[in-house]
Parts: structure tokens; C-alpha cells; sequence
């Protein structure tokens, strides 16, 4: 199973939205997500994290929080376990993005983007504050949600 990891970057009550358009053959293609990506070799969720951030925004980041754990099972793609974090605290200026563009975008018109059914759950979460760590088991057939179990800790 892959680790991969997200975070929603805030900043005067906007979320960092990256719209996914820059790359032909992606699973996420036209979709508005957090900024991250998959561990690699021996890193472990924060190094990945503060990598993936760096490496898409420009960014580093100085404050962030773990707040969920989310497995990914899917009928075309590998099983992937994603750490979910948020950060209200960064240094340094965005740069383009090559995944798509990088938007601020105000927190109440989050869930009406075009994201994940998935997605959804969890970001309904991270809008209304939940301070609790959560874990969510998210089973999609193609693109649709087919199943879901979420639990707080």
C-alpha cells in the first residue's frame, strides 16, 4: 500500500485549492484538491508533507496539524493510505505549480468545487473544526463512492 499525503494550506479564512489541468493522464484531471503527493523511499508522513509543499507551492511550511488518516481502496488503482494534515503557517512566496493551478480559495465555496466524493467527507470535516483525529476507509468502484467508514479517536 502507497502513503500518500494532503494538506488544505490556510491563510484569511481561504484554503490553497490546486485545480488539476496540467497533466494528461491524471487521475485527479479536473478535480480541485489540497497540495501533497506520494512518500518517497524511507520518508515518513511529515517529510513527505513538508516536501510535496515545497516542491508544489513554493511554500514551507511552520505550522501544521495531523488530522486524519484515510485508506483508499479502488478496483483501478492501488490501495493508498493518506495522511491528512492542515497548516495555517508557511513561509515564502507560491510559484506555478505543475500539476495545475494554485488558487486561494474562500472556505464556503470549497465544497461546491468539483472534487472527490470522498473528498467531501472529509473536507466537511476540516470545515466545520473538528479538532478530533479521524480515520476514514473510502471504497470507490471506477469514480463512484460505493462505501465509507469513518471513526474519530
Amino acid at each position: 500500500m502507497k502513503m500518500t499525503t494532503l494538506c488544505y494550506i490556510e491563510k484569511d479564512g481561504k484554503y490553497l485549492m490546486l485545480h488539476r489541468t496540467k497533466k494528461e493522464k491524471d487521475i485527479n484531471k479536473n478535480k480541485w484538491i489540497g497540495v501533497g503527493g506520494h512518500a518517497e523511499g524511507t520518508e515518513g508522513p511529515e517529510d513527505c508533507l513538508l516536501r510535496e509543499v515545497k516542491e508544489e507551492t513554493g511554500l514551507t511550511l511552520t505550522s501544521y496539524q495531523f488530522r486524519g488518516l484515510i485508506t483508499f481502496i479502488s478496483d483501478v488503482c492501488e490501495p493508498e493510505l493518506m495522511c491528512l494534515f492542515t497548516a495555517d503557517g508557511f513561509t515564502g512566496s507560491l510559484t506555478a505549480c505543475n500539476e495545475g493551478e494554485l488558487k486561494w480559495v474562500d472556505k464556503s465555496i470549497v465544497p461546491s468545487l468539483p472534487t472527490w466524493t470522498g473528498d467531501a467527507i472529509f473536507l466537511k470535516l476540516l470545515l466545520e473544526d473538528e479538532q478530533r483525529f479521524f480515520t476514514l476507509r473510502l471504497v470507490y468502484e471506477e469514480d463512484e463512492l460505493v462505501e465509507h467508514r469513518l471513526e474519530f479517536y
